[in-house]
């Protein structure tokens, strides 16, 4: 039966014998654990692999959480797909209206009274929210009446799709489904009470980035309820970002569970982002574009408007998300194959497949916004998010010194400045934008099954096989 209560009141021995992959290459200056060394297995056997040749994990190759780090291969097989969109299915063409025109639209601050100024030819003209009145005998939606923004057609009525990577995100994420609790936190517990367990640059990095990660994905969750929801007019899409906004209420749980888990101070970690400045700095960089959007007034329907919700994507999908997550996650997966906070790793390893989706997701929509308004894609909105993109990567490798200001587990701060490089080219690739650092190379080949090698694996053509969800559960 699943134990749905607290596992951790009985420190009960690990059944499950699971040792961590280690690669003593990359970290010559650290010892292979004894119990590993006959049973190491090779993380990148895959990296030069075409998706042809990839073989796709069967069930009992790859556990359910909860039984320990799995291979990235085994786990990113159900990942996010590469985007399915042309990224540059027309040239840029001229804006209907010149470029960047805020005419259309105030700031609250400049709104004296309730009462707003006449339409303008300029006025947004927005699309349909899902709360328009009933029209009783309205004709029945069709499905070249959808459109991904302004859209004025029934946002209630799901079908008939017209996207359908969208709707098969969606069944995706659902049987991805999984829990933090069923993750064994006891190695965690006894290794970081040992006083003698981690380094002090150990412990700091995992404060560090359960502090920034806790604050992250409640941003993200914001961002979506209170923003990009209300301006995505297709409900497939719409559907994907409601399993998405409970995915990130699911990480913030995962990493209470870790602080909770550890005894860490909990005013500490969340309250971190308001008292380390590497972690308040990236904060303070994503949140004017979820205010920006979530102002009551502001509508989509202008090419300024589309401008700036298609720059909010980029800033959350493809930076906040892409980029901003990435020297964390390298850093506790690293500490897990040192088989150390081993739970906390696969806590982390299933917080990144979920967000690898999130981002092929954002990715998939800015493309097909692009594809059925390609006037937005001006030489000046591409320098533009190109400015952006090589700002967020200053500010991460930023918060990678003030992590890691010594050298530790085989890592150091510059070889994450190399990696933001090359990771930022992957994210520009995504979106049609020219790669701002040419000849940037991947530091962390470990990390190439998490959808920074150049041929992705693809989502669809892969099996679900991790985890059991709905009436396949076993409640003996």
């Amino acid at each position: 039966m699943l134990n749905w209560e607290d596992p951790l009141a009985d420190l009960k021995p690990q059944t499950h014998q699971n040792p961590q992959p280690f690669d003593a290459n990359s970290y010559p200056d650290a010892e292979m654990p004894a119990h590993s060394k006959d049973r190491t297995r090779d993380w990148n056997n895959e990296e030069g692999a075409s998706n042809d040749q990839r073989e796709v994990p069967s069930a009992a190759a790859t556990p359910r959480p909860g039984l320990g780090l799995v291979e990235n291969s085994a786990l990113m097989a159900t990942a996010g797909a590469a985007p399915v969109v042309n990224p540059n299915p027309l040239a840029p063409q001229p804006s209907l209206l010149p470029d960047e025109d805020d005419s259309a639209w105030r700031p609250l601050d400049t709104k004296s009274t309730p009462d707003r100024t006449p339409a303008t030819p300029h006025e947004p003209a927005g699309g349909a929210t899902g709360l328009e009145d009933l029209e009783m005998g309205a004709g029945r939606i069709r499905v070249d009446d959808k459109r991904i923004i302004n859209c004025h057609a029934d946002l209630n009525q799901l079908v008939p799709f017209k996207y359908d990577w969208a709707w098969q995100k969606y069944l995706d994420a659902c049987a991805n489904h999984w829990m933090p609790q069923e993750i064994n936190m006891n190695a965690d517990i006894a290794l970081w009470k040992d006083p003698n367990g981690l380094t002090d640059d150990e412990r700091t990095i995992i404060k560090r980035n359960l502090g920034f990660f806790s604050t992250a994905d409640s941003l993200v969750a914001n961002n979506l309820v209170l923003a990009v929801y209300r301006h995505i007019t297709n409900p497939e899409c719409r559907q994907y970002l409601l399993r998405q906004a409970f995915e990130e209420a699911l990480h913030t749980h995962a990493y209470q569970y870790v602080v909770e888990s550890l005894g860490l101070d909990e005013g500490e970690i969340f309250n971190m982002y308001r008292e380390v400045p590497s972690v308040a700095r990236k904060a303070e960089w994503a949140l004017p574009f979820t205010q920006y959007l979530a102002d009551p007034h502001f509508k989509t329907g202008t090419p300024a408007n589309d401008r700036r919700l298609l720059r909010e994507m980029v800033a959350f999908y493809v930076i906040f998300e892409g980029i901003f997550f990435y020297v964390g996650f390298v850093q506790v997966l690293s500490m897990g194959r040192r088989n150390k906070m081993t739970g906390t790793a696969e806590q982390f390893q299933y917080i990144l497949r979920d967000e690898s989706m999130h981002m092929n997701f954002g990715i998939d929509v800015i493309n097909q916004i692009k594809v059925e308004n390609p006037h937005l894609w001006s030489d000046a909105f591409k320098q533009e998010l190109s400015d952006m993109i090589t700002e967020a990567v200053e500010l991460e490798a930023q918060y990678a010194h003030d992590t890691m200001p010594r050298g530790v587990l085989g890592l150091n701060a510059p070889m994450f400045a190399e990696y933001l490089h090359f990771i930022a080219n992957r994210r520009c690739a995504q979106i049609g934008l020219a790669e701002p650092y040419p000849g940037a190379t991947n530091p962390f080949p470990w990390m190439s099954e998490v959808l920074d090698l150049k041929k992705e694996k693809n989502f669809f053509e892969t099996r679900v096989t991790e985890y059991q969800t709905g009436g396949a559960l076993s409640w003996d």
